[in-house]
């Protein structure tokens, strides 16, 4: 079965390279590898453009800084597998986890499967309490409007059934997508299942894009949207 590995990317020329050496690991499975770069300003694009056919991706560019929700968006126009992974491109998540990903699906249990960091069983980066909280906080509020018990909605490893994904409207353009996406799926009855995921996650001065106004973009989107 082809699975449909989407990574958008904004400014990651440190880790593009090396998350599509971690991908390209999982040789036993039939990847179909989709990356969108966001109007990167770092050199990332030039990067996927000379090794995109050594790793056999498809190639997107936004022509402007759009952020992850909308490029997601891009990426699906193109994917042709069974199920969708959507994949950071920087080293927070290990591609190692995608069988773990992908399975309740194939075992015709799931329609989309989330990572969770907060109930791992394996590595997991200690990491800063505040955005721990923030996280917690948005969950506890999603659940409620959804009255479903995930531990993580927030978390960046999600898989779905290709045919359900393409199905909803998706507006969000930035990090919205994630409790857009919740909300919509669950409103289908779509079946939820949640698997522990590695999680090494990075601070600001790493480079980790997400910022407090999304927070309250996602709190909007949970009570408002």
């Amino acid at each position: 079965m082809k699975i449909t590995v989407l990574i958008p990317v904004f400014n990651e020329s440190n880790t593009i390279s090396l998350i599509l050496e971690k991908i390209r690991e999982n040789s036993i499975l039939n990847l179909e590898i989709i990356v969108i770069d966001d109007n990167s300003t770092d050199g990332t694009y030039e990067i996927l453009e000379k090794i995109k056919n050594n790793f056999e991706i498809k190639l997107i560019k936004n022509q402007t800084n759009k952020g992850k929700g909308y490029s997601i968006r891009q990426g699906l126009k193109l994917a042709t597998g069974k199920i969708i992974i959507i994949q950071d491109a920087d080293l927070e998540y290990d591609p190692k986890d995608y069988n773990k990903l992908i399975n309740p699906i194939l075992n015709n249990k799931a329609d989309v499967v989330y990572g969770t960091r907060f109930y791992s069983g394996g590595e997991r980066k200690v990491h800063l309490f505040w955005h721990t909280l923030a996280n917690k906080i948005l969950t506890l509020l999603c659940n409620i409007k959804t009255n479903l018990n995930l531990t993580d909605m927030e978390c960046g490893y999600k898989a779905f059934k290709t045919e359900i994904l393409k199905k909803i409207e998706l507006k969000e353009n930035r990090f919205g997508f994630e409790p857009e996406i919740t909300i919509k799926l669950a409103r289908n009855k779509n079946f939820f299942y949640e698997v522990g995921v590695s999680y090494y996650g990075r601070t600001i001065s790493e480079g980790k894009k997400i910022r407090f106004k999304d927070a309250l973009r996602a709190l909007y989107i949970i009570l408002f949207y």
